[in-house]
């Protein structure tokens, strides 16, 4: 076989490049659509409203919802309200924290509003069954209770979030005997614990044990060992009976939870908020 002059082959090889510059792109595009298009191809996909939030540890539920509810200005109940004369609505919020209706209701992994009555009675019942409420407090029914859905938000995290739902005494039962009765509490709208809670009650301050009724509820919770907390300005506290405990959070942060009991009217209530 001969082989081609050089004067020749150069010619010929600078004209099959600059044909595959122009040409062999286009070409090479044209062959991978023809492998791609016209092809289904499943891809798994988070479902829509999923992964808003966070997986937070029960501390750090615990710390966010607190310092939440201590970015408002809040009735802690009947005789707090009284005593505070602060009303019955949310102040405006301030600073890195914030408590807010939410409005658009639960996402879908939520405890939603029909189950919440009956999430709250099965709550109520293991509190009764570890000691931490008396035996003989009533169960909540959808007629005599307001439930409210919010979320508590680490403003500058906002990743960071916590849904709970609030069950109060509806206004239309405020003259009714209240006695054995739950007043207020906050549950968590994923797992239902509660987080807060305010109960009428027969019992009185000396039949209450608050050291073990703590570490009750700290086991309830999934928190660690409650430490007795010695409150800093005892003049904040509207209760006359109740003891303070504090619980580590994540970045040396802490919670104060309180033990407390309004003489009078014999409610007991335990609260993270000031």
């Amino acid at each position: 076989m001969k082989k081609l002059p050089v004067r020749v082959a150069a010619p010929c090889l600078a004209v099959c490049t600059v044909v595959l510059s122009v040409w062999g792109p286009e070409a090479l595009t044209v062959f991978r659509d023809q492998k791609i298009l016209d092809v289904i191809y499943e891809v798994a996909t988070e479902p829509e409203g999923e992964g808003y939030r966070y997986r937070l540890s029960s501390s750090e539920k615990l710390f966010i919802l607190s310092e939440c509810l201590n970015s408002q200005t809040l009735p802690e109940s009947e005789q707090s309200a009284l005593t505070n004369n602060t009303g019955a609505g949310y102040q405006e919020t301030g600073g890195t924290y914030a408590f807010v209706v939410n409005h658009r209701g639960p996402s879908g992994r939520e405890i939603t509003s029909e189950q919440i009555y009956s999430t709250c009675n099965e709550g109520l019942e293991t509190l009764k069954e570890l000691g931490i409420l008396p035996a003989e407090l009533k169960e909540v029914e959808p007629s005599s209770y307001d439930a409210t859905l919010y979320s508590a938000i680490d403003v500058p995290e906002p990743r960071n979030n916590v849904a709970v739902w609030k069950l109060s005494l509806a206004n239309s039962q405020k003259n009714a005997n209240k006695e054995n009765r739950l007043i207020d509490a906050y549950l968590d709208a994923d797992d239902g614990k509660i987080y807060e809670f305010y109960v009428r009650t027969a019992l009185h301050w000396e039949d209450i044990d608050p050291d073990a009724l703590a570490g009750a509820w700290a086991g309830y919770m999934g928190l660690g060992a409650a430490t007795p907390y010695e409150t800093e300005n005892p003049l904040l506290e509207t209760a006359s009976s109740y003891q303070k405990y504090v619980f580590p959070a994540n970045g040396g942060e802490k919670t104060i939870v309180t033990i407390g009991f309004y003489e009078g009217i014999n409610e007991l209530f335990l609260k993270i908020s000031k």
